[in-house]
């Protein structure tokens, strides 16, 4: 049988530092692993609290870093954007800011670039129903907006 290993309570306090130190964390994710360590309720709370006032723990700061991150590396959508962040239990307050911090301009030309790129891939596909379903499906899986989508496969595909 594993035996759990204790810390102190400086100790967690040290791996919590480096834990929120090289990536932005949202408290959810801290919380867990807290509980990883064994901690109960009111010591992880306490946790929680000394690293937002040593300013290493901000779920606003999480929430902007997450959404432009994923919008500029994996092309996401707001729509799944906003999804994943109510999964990491972020405010809907930080999740409003996060996603106003994604440029308009920036997001409209990312979806008509996505849609282009995919609309090239489905060159094969003979049916033309078929090959703008499947490129809409595919824009909504990303978690663009629906009336978004619409306007850019109007812009795509040729009439």
């Amino acid at each position: 049988m594993l035996k759990k290993r204790s810390f102190s309570p400086e100790q967690v306090l040290q791996k919590l530092r480096h834990f929120c130190g090289y990536q932005e964390r949202c408290h959810q994710e801290v919380k867990e692993k807290l509980y990883s360590f064994g901690l109960r309720k009111q010591d992880v709370e306490t946790a929680v609290a000394t690293l937002i006032q040593e300013d290493r723990l901000n779920e606003e700061r999480f929430a902007i870093q997450f959404a432009s991150g994923h919008f500029r590396l994996k092309n996401w959508g707001k729509i799944k954007i906003r999804y994943e962040l109510r999964q990491k239990k972020v405010s809907d307050y930080c999740i409003k800011k996060a996603l106003a911090s994604i440029d308009e301009e920036a997001y409209t030309q990312t979806l008509i670039t996505q849609a282009t790129r995919k609309w090239e891939t489905l060159e094969k596909e003979p049916d033309p129903f078929s090959r703008r379903r499947k490129l809409h499906d595919y824009l909504l899986q990303k978690g663009y907006e629906p009336d978004r989508i619409a306007a850019a496969i109007a812009t795509v595909v040729p009439a």
